[in-house]
């Protein structure tokens, strides 16, 4: 494939990269980058050992020493660079994300078009890392605060978004005048190699190094590492509820900072005012969108009792509609889940809601062609079946009627995660109450907009386990700098503060 090569991506690639360097890996088993539409193997990665990954942080640490210097507007100007160099392929891009984890190529086009957004969006923030003054209680004296980089932040990212969630974090992380070192999933390792081809270039362009790196590891001691590292003040990390917990108690363990992006068991309820066909669409896709693989996919949908038929029935046409296939294929909307795994798990959700009592309206199948596909599924379901509190990382979409809104907004609250909810509707009273302390719980809670599909330009995040971080846009660049507040006596007194007397002779 054409695009392969024009990423800079060979049968055999070398998983890490430093100082703009490709370095060389043990000879060890290596990995294997595989297409989730066909089974079959793409490329090969030389994984990265111990030894390298110790030449990724040196040099890392080395290159923040001189970066945090460089003025923040002309930070600004490498994140500028990358910008150009992804308009330059995002088509390419786009077909490899489709290719490597099997999203549709609309959005995995889509996905590089939110690199490419963040990238502008950091441009910006990087003339705008502002601090406060303050007045002080004491006289001739200045109070005020300001932002300083906190040093390597790691980024550890999960398959379903390959590129974009490194670019949320990388672009501001480097505006803020850190380095940034970056371990992608081992299922999507040619997307971050394609990703650090574009980084060498851009720092190649502005004559700097170390600013952004990449390392593959072959197992997960060197991970683990990463995350023990307290040459790391900063672990961004997205990914599942249970692996997250440990990565924060690890972090927290030495006193560093983490940014957690987790699970979501996000929820739509349309009420009984609701605009149907725009509920319809962002239903649909919010539930088959990257095969159900988002951490914002809509996997429950509450429903007023008096239009639940009408809702099911415009869902099942809907439903029909659904194009599933190669994700290079453009006319599909639908492709595969990333690996047997993910299949196995889809299973294993369709047998014990058939266990619970939930009745299947569409789909639970999996499909007999080549590659991780599987039908995607409607179920009549009740809020109280434990797999209804579960996130499954698949295309299940739970169908549970109600009375009250205060009663669907009671069952969206109750599960663990609190990432994105919606509300449709056209009451202003509905609507209100949704957004208001006594409704929503969720990080993100829209009106008449899905739970899918989130702009760079407002904080990303969630609640209760999905972890509670914040990337992007709004003022999550203060989670990549430290706080120092200054005082500064210009007087020729020495008052104390809460007007405190201590007098000693000089």
């Amino acid at each position: 494939m054409d695009f392969l090569k024009q990423l800079g991506i060979q049968s055999n690639n070398l998983g890490t990269c430093s100082n703009g360097l490709w370095l060389q890996s043990p000879k060890e088993k290596p990995i294997i980058s595989y297409n989730p539409a066909t089974t079959e193997e793409i490329a090969q990665v030389s994984g990265c050992g111990l030894s390298q990954y110790e030449q990724v942080i040196a040099s890392a640490m080395n290159a923040f020493s001189q970066w945090k210097q460089v003025p923040a507007p002309k930070r600004g100007e490498l994140v500028r660079i990358m910008g150009e160099i992804l308009r330059q392929h995002k088509d390419e891009l786009g077909s490899l994300v489709a290719l490597e984890m099997g999203k549709s190529k609309r959005e995995g086009v889509g996905e590089v078009q939110e690199m490419i957004d963040m990238a502008d969006f950091a441009v910006g923030q990087s003339r705008m890392l502002y601090g406060l003054t303050m007045h002080s209680e004491r006289p001739q004296h200045r109070m005020y605060e300001q932002w300083h980089p906190l040093g390597i932040c790691g980024v550890i990212s999960s398959f379903n978004f390959p590129v974009a969630v490194w670019a949320w974090n990388a672009f501001i992380a480097a505006i803020c005048g850190n380095t940034v070192v970056w371990k992608p999933s081992s299922k999507t390792p040619l997307c971050a190699i394609a990703v650090q081809h574009m980084c060498n270039q851009a720092m190649s362009q502005l004559g700097v190094e170390g600013i952004f790196s990449l390392f593959i590891p072959y197992d997960h001691t060197v991970a683990e590492k990463f995350i023990h590292d307290k040459r790391v003040p900063l672990i961004s990390f997205t990914g599942s509820c249970k692996v997250g917990l440990q990565v924060n108690e690890m972090v927290a363990k030495r006193m560093g900072r983490v940014i957690l992006e987790l699970g979501g068991n996000n929820a739509i309820i349309v009420d009984e005012t609701a605009n149907l066909p725009l509920a319809i669409s962002a239903i649909v896709f919010g539930a088959i969108g990257t095969a159900g693989q988002r951490c914002t996919s809509t996997r429950r949908l509450f429903v007023q009792r008096s239009i639940f038929d009408e809702v099911i029935n415009r869902l099942l046409h809907a439903y029909q509609q659904i194009t599933i296939g190669s994700p290079l294929d453009e006319k599909n909307l639908m492709g595969p889940l990333i690996d047997a795994k993910a299949v196995d798990a889809y299973v294993n959700a369709i047998e014990t809601i058939k266990k619970s009592g939930g009745e299947i309206l569409f789909g639970g199948k999996v499909l007999s062609m080549k590659g991780y596909y599987v039908e995607p599924t409607i179920v009549k379901a009740k809020h109280d079946y434990p797999i209804v509190q579960q996130e499954t990382f698949a295309p299940i979409l739970y169908v549970i009627p109600y009375e009250k809104l205060s009663d669907a907004i009671a069952m969206q609250n109750a599960v663990e995660q609190g990432l994105s909810s919606a509300l449709f509707t056209n009451s202003v009273v509905n609507s209100e109450y949704f957004l208001s302390a006594m409704g929503s719980d969720c990080g993100i809670a829209n009106i008449n907009i899905g739970t899918s599909g989130a702009e760079i330009g407002g904080a990303f995040g969630g609640e209760k386990q999905t972890g509670g971080g914040r990337e992007a846009g709004s003022d999550s660049w203060k989670s990549y700098m430290r706080r120092q507040t200054n005082t500064i006596n210009w007087s020729k007194a020495m008052p104390l503060a809460q007007g405190i007397t201590f007098e000693v002779g000089s």
